[in-house]
């Protein structure tokens, strides 16, 4: 199941949605990473993976000003977007993208998400035409990770279109789990190693068609999504299908906190 790499990227844009509110770390966006906003360092990678377009679409005008500053094309959206694939729509609708224009969300807290994947998964989504979109996966066997419900989960069909999402433990390895999980309690330490390529973590990286984001907030939240918190089963439920772009290598994390800013900028300085 696990996609070629192809080094020939098709033409795409790559929008690095940031908003400036955080509640656990506050102004994150614009947070000093070896002397550059953490937006700018994630829109840096994004030009590294060969976008022919790199824009920082925002809700507050200092992000605006920084990207411009360094260089980078932004465009200033409306602040009450629930998500980050609403203020990509907003992007598609605003720059009135054609549409199987394929439009990268590069999250704007990544500041060290690998270029070859984003390009990667542009790629996937471009060979999949019947998809409307594509993002990523990585397989995990610790059940620590498997069982963990901050950690979602993909399962694939044959050619690696997603079947579901979900934070719950799928598959469920019924020979294997069977005996060590009742109704009651769960014990992960007695929990065997999940077999190889069996369960797959989800990437939170996405390609979409521009015409599929022009049609995203019209679409009424699906139960299931509601249920699991996971914006993407949105679009299954309402027929939309999603290629996954599996890769052996695990992403680095993201920032979310504190502690992450600091092991980041460590990362920095000592590669300068």
């Amino acid at each position: 199941m696990t996609a070629s790499f192809l080094p020939d990227a098709p033409p795409f844009v790559a929008v690095v949605p940031a908003r400036l509110a955080s509640t656990r770390l506050p102004e994150k966006p614009l947070a000093d990473i070896a002397g550059k906003p953490m937006v700018v360092r994630v829109a840096e990678r994004a030009r590294e993976a060969g976008a022919e377009r790199v824009l920082i679409a925002t809700d507050d005008p200092r992000v605006l000003q920084a990207a411009h500053t360094h260089g980078f094309e932004a465009l200033l959206t409306r602040a009450d977007h629930p998500s980050g694939t609403d203020r990509l729509a907003e992007v598609a609708v605003r720059l009135d993208l054609a549409d199987d224009t394929i439009v990268v969300n590069v999250q704007g807290d990544e500041p060290l998400i690998d270029p070859a994947l984003v390009r990667d998964v542009a790629s996937h989504l471009a060979t999949h035409p019947d998809c409307a979109i594509a993002t990523a996966a990585h397989p995990i066997s610790d059940p620590a990770e498997v069982f963990n419900p901050n950690v979602v989960k993909v399962v694939l069909d044959a050619r690696a279109v997603a079947l579901y999402f979900s934070r719950a433990p799928i598959p469920w390895l019924r020979d294997a789990y069977q005996g060590q999980a009742s109704a009651r309690a769960i014990d992960i330490r007695a929990m065997p190693a999940a077999p190889a390529d069996t369960v797959f973590r989800h990437i939170g990286l996405y390609a979409y068609r521009a015409r599929f984001l022009r049609t995203y907030p019209s679409l009424a939240q699906a139960p299931i999504e509601q249920a699991e918190m996971l914006e993407q089963l949105r679009a299954m439920w309402h027929g939309e299908r999603i290629a996954v772009r599996v890769t052996h290598e695990a992403p680095a994390p993201g920032v979310d906190t504190p502690a992450d800013l600091e092991r980041v900028r460590t990362l920095f300085l000592s590669k300068s």
